[in-house]
């Protein structure tokens, strides 16, 4: 799953959250689980790399791991999937107190707050001129606003079931956005705002990232894992994301064991580095 993709699951999430925050069921426990542990990984990769490219700020070349053809995919999927973390940890939190309980909200603020960290230690190094060449800090930096903007636009639809100031780049931007939306709209016109998004969305998005996806494997368990919060009707109902709706219910026992394994792994080598310290 590339991060495009997640850009588009980050405006089924908008646009739907009703179905979500509003609906008479409880999200599966097995949901939540996944997309704690397929974040955790992810966030793991990332802060792995950001820490080598820090370290070799002051090489040069670089080693060829490194160049920027290898690490260009990530750092922009650290980015542009920052939209989707937003959106779900906004209505992770809106369902949550719409119950008045603590069931999605604790295990999405906890990947938003890993998120914002790799996100920082990505503009540091933006900040910093090295090791990432002027022209491509530029890039990136054309992605960051892109996704600023389009965060604040889409959290004007959950404005009425949570505060998106919380989770808005600009607060004002995000409550300007949601002013304009009508909050009365029925589902018919939900769907057709959602089509209208989607198509916009594949525009500012579909040719500015890279083509491959260094994250295939765990963006597709972060996207599966959402979709399973969501009833099955809203699918049958607009026919969106129907391919990820298959994915969803293509994963298995054996891929939530796959992600434990490896975060038994980064924690057993952490913990053997602490002890080289020592």
């Amino acid at each position: 799953m590339h991060a495009r993709d997640l850009v588009e699951l980050a405006a089924l999430v908008a646009v739907h959250s009703p179905v979500l925050i509003h609906g008479s069921g409880r999200v599966p426990k097995s949901a939540i689980e996944q997309y704690w542990i397929a974040s955790r990984c992810r966030l793991d990769r990332w802060t792995r790399l950001l820490r080598r490219l820090a370290d070799a700020s002051t090489q040069f070349p670089l080693p060829a791991p490194l160049h920027w053809a290898r690490v260009r995919p990530v750092l922009e999927e650290i980015l542009a999937s920052e939209l989707l973390t937003r959106l779900w940890t906004a209505a992770a939190v809106a369902y949550d107190r719409q119950r008045d309980d603590e069931e999605l909200a604790p295990v999405a603020r906890n990947v938003f707050s890993g998120h914002l960290e790799a996100r920082r230690r990505l503009l540091q190094l933006l900040a910093d001129g090295r090791p990432i060449e002027l022209a491509d800090s530029v890039t990136l930096n054309h992605l960051r606003r892109r996704v600023e903007r389009w965060t604040d636009m889409l959290l004007g639809h959950l404005a009425r079931d949570v505060d998106v100031t919380e989770f808005a780049f600009e607060p004002d931007r995000a409550i300007e956005f949601a002013e304009d939306l009508s909050h009365e709209a029925v589902a018919a016109e939900r769907q057709f705002t959602c089509q209208l998004i989607l198509s916009s969305l594949r525009a500012a998005f579909q040719t500015n990232l890279a083509r491959q996806s260094p994250n295939l494997d765990l963006n597709r368990r972060v996207g599966s894992a959402i979709l399973g919060c969501f009833r099955e009707e809203l699918f049958d109902a607009t026919g969106l994301v129907k391919p990820l709706w298959v994915e969803r219910l293509s994963v298995t026992a054996d891929d939530a064991q796959g992600m434990i394994d490896e975060l038994v792994r980064i924690d057993d080598a952490a913990i053997f580095r602490r002890e080289l310290h020592w």
